[in-house]
């Protein structure tokens, strides 16, 4: 089985992750669209290209083709954003993690399309894990159940939202403000920058769909 799946895509560079450090821990990388330029340029090969290329010219188009395991061009009116091709790719692969980066920090519509499909893929395949990663932030879903968070210093703060209904029977267990059988209402903010104390916290919910967001400082 991969490691893990990285799949990038084209929005603004100053907000990605060190694509370098995610290449060491084995995982193989996908672009979307413009994102597979950004992964030849940093000397890394696609396992796969896939999206309209409407974004890059004829000659960097080439260059993705031919620096490419496999090259995959969509006609540019389709049903699924680029990034969403990708992602389904990624579904179809045996990786235990799939890291999505390079669609925060430009357009917001991109940012929310990016969002949902992963919180839909993440709905459909709940033993693969799903994020969404860039320089200062991690986005992940959490499903009911029990799931252990380890303390990180590169993104010390951790905040839960309700992700399209309430999240119920929630208990946090080693955080700086720890809590039992709290309820995560829609449009609340009561559970924003919290921080983890032990090295390894845990939150446990009954229902609901939880997005957990670490974070630090710009």
């Amino acid at each position: 089985m991969i490691p893990e799946t990285v799949i990038v895509a084209g929005g603004p560079d100053f907000g990605l992750p060190d694509l370098a450090g995610l290449a060491v821990s084995g995982a193989e990388f996908i672009g979307a669209d413009r994102g597979a330029l950004r992964l030849i340029r940093a000397g890394i090969r696609p396992a796969l290209a896939i999206g309209d290329f409407d974004s890059v010219t004829p000659g960097e188009r080439e260059e993705i083709r031919a620096a490419s395991d496999r090259f995959v061009q969509v006609p540019a009116e389709k049903d699924e954003t680029d990034t969403e091709l990708a992602l389904l790719e990624a579904a179809a692969r045996p990786a235990r993690r799939i890291t999505l980066t390079g669609v925060t920090g430009g357009r917001l519509d991109h940012a929310q399309s990016a969002l949902h499909a992963v919180f839909r893929l993440q709905s459909e395949h709940p033993d693969t894990g799903f994020r969404i990663l860039d320089r200062t932030n991690e986005l992940r879903f959490l499903l009911p159940g029990t799931s252990k968070i380890k303390k990180s210093g590169e993104r010390p703060y951790v905040s839960f939202f309700a992700f399209g209904g309430e999240v119920e029977g929630m208990d946090l267990a080693g955080f700086k403000y720890d809590v039992t059988g709290g309820r995560l209402l829609p449009g609340t903010t009561m559970y924003t920058s919290n921080e983890l104390l032990s090295e390894v916290c845990t939150i446990s919910f009954q229902t609901g769909i939880c997005l957990m967001i670490r974070s630090t400082d710009a």
